[in-house]
């Protein structure tokens, strides 16, 4: 027999393999497709592409972004808050004095007090300007009832010689600072009026002029044109420095507190505290207007209005409260403690100008200025003022 020659012979299985295996690759090579791919799962197989995480993932990733951005900013947001709270307020940042009350049945009376401070030249520590606002929650709306600086007043440890109520201010500072002169003041009130006023605001000039820079001016309207100047010599000689135009104002810190400050003008009916107090409300009034309704669109006036009043402002309300009360700063309704009505003008023993109590049966009996303001707060108020927007329009 003849043996078969090593080239015909015929194949074992695992050469079967191996040239199965090549054929396979060289027709995936023809395809255009590397065989030893990983994602090539077997010889002769059909690569696909690789797949992205699924849209609910996506979805999952980015709300957990959201979360830390969010978290991590109010984080932030608090420590400011916080820190701001600390310079002005003897009260906790964490608490809130108002919440409930505003939501209540009762009136929310609040003390307001403007005083000239340390940059002021003379009478640094006397109130300039004095305001009481009256909240009722029932109806959400707010009566401001200004009183005049030169009201006097007798009868009451706070003022033991007996004097003007802005001098209350000035001798509760002497006793321990802005704290006891807010305090005595604001108790001093509430026996004169009979108003149980709960809680106080006190701000000098620099913080009020810094507080109208903070928002970038505001803007007003302006009823009556007067010149006026701050030196008594020129006022009596008709020599005017400065003017305010009828129309729409806008104005600097400065200017905003010359326009609600200004006393010797070429106009007599500007030159009273009445008028003045008019003035300061209108400020107020555009103040809040520039604050807007308290959406995202006030956080950023918001975070200057603290920036600007961080050491020049002092209160028994926390941070929380302050936001609360913003709303109520431009008030639907006025009290006016004029003279001939309630108040009447005569001189003291030094013959110094002041306002006393009408009808009063004794120097020391305010039940008179009592009775009338109940009267006035019992009033409905006819139709509710809108709240101005934030354009300040």
């Amino acid at each position: 027999m003849f043996r078969r020659n090593r080239n015909q012979a015929t194949p074992t299985a695992r050469t079967r393999r191996i040239q199965q295996s090549l054929r396979q690759e060289e027709a995936l090579r023809a395809q255009g497709i590397d065989p030893y791919a990983q994602d090539v799962a077997a010889a002769g197989a059909v690569a696909t592409p690789r797949r992205g995480p699924s849209l609910k993932v996506v979805l999952l990733i980015a709300l957990l972004l959201i979360l830390v951005v969010v978290v991590g900013g109010g984080i932030l947001l608090w420590q400011r808050v916080s820190a701001f709270n600390d310079s002005v307020s003897t009260a906790p940042a964490a608490s809130s004095a108002l919440w409930g009350p505003l939501g209540g049945e009762e009136r929310v009376n609040i003390a307001l007090f403007g005083y000239g401070g340390e940059e002021h030249k003379s009478g640094n520590y006397l109130a300039d300007s004095i305001q009481i606002l009256s909240i009722d929650p029932k109806t959400d709306t707010t009566t401001a009832i200004p009183i005049p600086r030169d009201f006097w007043i007798e009868g009451f440890d706070e003022l033991p010689d007996n004097g003007k109520i802005n001098e209350a201010f000035a001798i509760g500072w002497a006793n321990g600072g802005a704290q006891e002169a807010a305090t005595a003041t604001t108790e001093l009130l509430s026996q004169v009026t009979g108003l149980e006023i709960h809680h106080w605001m006190a701000i000098d000039f620099a913080g009020f002029k810094d507080v109208i820079d903070a928002v970038g001016g505001v803007t007003l309207r302006n009823p009556t044109r007067f010149r006026y100047t701050w030196n008594e010599w020129r006022f009596q000689h008709g020599a005017w420095d400065h003017r305010f135009k009828r129309g729409m104002l806008t104005l600097t810190g400065e200017q905003a507190l010359d326009y609600a400050r200004a006393r010797y003008t070429d106009v007599p009916s500007e030159s009273s505290d009445f008028a003045r107090s008019i003035r300061q409300q209108r400020v107020l009034g555009a103040l809040r207007a520039k604050l807007g309704d308290g959406g995202i669109s006030s956080l950023g006036p918001g975070l200057s209005l603290m920036d600007a009043l961080a050491g020049r402002m002092t209160t028994d309300l926390s941070a929380l409260d302050l936001f609360l009360l913003s709303s109520h700063i431009n008030p639907d309704h006025r009290i006016e403690l004029k003279e001939g009505r309630i108040l009447e003008a005569t001189t003291n023993t030094i013959g110094q100008y002041i306002l006393v109590v009408r009808h009063r049966d004794s120097s020391t009996d305010y039940r008179p200025l009592q009775r009338y303001l109940e009267r006035e707060l019992a009033k409905p108020i006819p139709k509710k003022t809108p709240r101005p927007r934030a354009s300040g329009k």
